[in-house]
């Protein structure tokens, strides 16, 4: 079977657990989860040159992800964050700064690595450095020509976003993955008036921005998947929760490959909803390998 060229771009990091450190960053999540479900995937991120760093190298290559662009920055840590769960098992995150991730520079192999990609995943995190933005934003003009699909995982982290950030990002997806918690948010940067309806607004936030699809994450209760034909509405896989670290970052893996295959919406609904749970039933961002 052929397998989509994926690439991954923004931050890797160690979540680091009152009682462990696992690792972490959505782009690495999503790409240790894509290459799972079958993806050719490559990372491009920074490490620093320190024993983090090169644990996530090995980590990654154990996972299946290429790690030729990711890149060494020697006067920068390794990223590195904070986490705390409540009674349910939701992450809140203390992010530090600065980290290698924040310094990507131009890697030439880039050119020759998005002309065949299928898939370019990316969010905002990753983008907080000028200098990481420059480079991510680039590589998402080069992804655009080749009309790669572009998923924007819009994972919003205070105070690492603001509404220019926003609408930059969502210029270059054709894809748009977002949590119940960050819609508010990203339909006040597009003026959209507050509407209970929850379908209703992802349609008129699709229609403004011209996004070909709009995932929207709920936790355990579901998902909606939009496009410009149907709103389709996935129940939550019921599961027994360890954390939920992660979750959306297979949910997003599952989505991008479900819509590189071709796959219905309904039934790429319920496919990434089940990934997530699974991601859910077990410790830490990615099962063990």
């Amino acid at each position: 079977m052929q397998r989509p060229s994926i690439i991954a771009c923004g931050e890797v990091l160690w979540d680091l657990f009152p009682d462990r450190t696992c690792f972490g960053g959505a782009p690495a999540n999503f790409a240790c989860q894509a290459a799972m479900l079958g993806g050719d995937v490559r990372l491009l991120t920074a490490v620093g040159n320190d024993p983090r760093g090169k644990a996530a190298r090995q980590l990654l290559r154990d996972y299946g992800v290429d790690t030729e662009l990711v890149q060494n920055r020697p006067d920068f840590p390794t990223g590195t964050v904070a986490v705390t769960l409540d009674a349910h098992g939701s992450p809140t995150f203390t992010i530090h700064a600065p980290s290698a991730w924040d310094y990507l520079e131009w890697d030439p192999r880039l050119i020759e690595r998005i002309t065949p990609a299928s898939i370019v995943y990316f969010g905002t995190l990753g983008q907080r450095g000028p200098a990481s933005r420059a480079i991510i934003q680039r590589t998402l003009k080069m992804a655009q020509t080749v009309r790669a699909l572009r998923i924007l995982d819009i994972n919003l982290r205070p105070p690492f976003f603001d509404a220019e950030l926003i609408r930059q990002a969502v210029s270059y997806a054709s894809v748009l993955k977002i949590s119940d918690s960050e819609l508010p948010i990203v339909s006040a940067v597009y003026d959209l008036p507050d509407d209970a309806d929850v379908p209703r607004t992802l349609s008129r936030l699709r229609q403004q921005t011209q996004l070909d699809l709009i995932a929207l994450t709920q936790g355990a209760e579901g998902a909606w998947l939009i496009d410009a034909r149907q709103a389709v509405q996935q129940a939550g896989i019921p599961t027994e929760v360890c954390d939920t670290v992660g979750a959306g970052d297979a949910f997003t893996a599952a989505l991008g490959i479900g819509l590189w295959r071709g796959m219905d919406l309904p039934l790429l609904a319920e496919h990434a909803c089940r990934v997530a749970a699974a991601t859910c039933a077990h410790p830490g961002a990615i099962p063990p390998c």
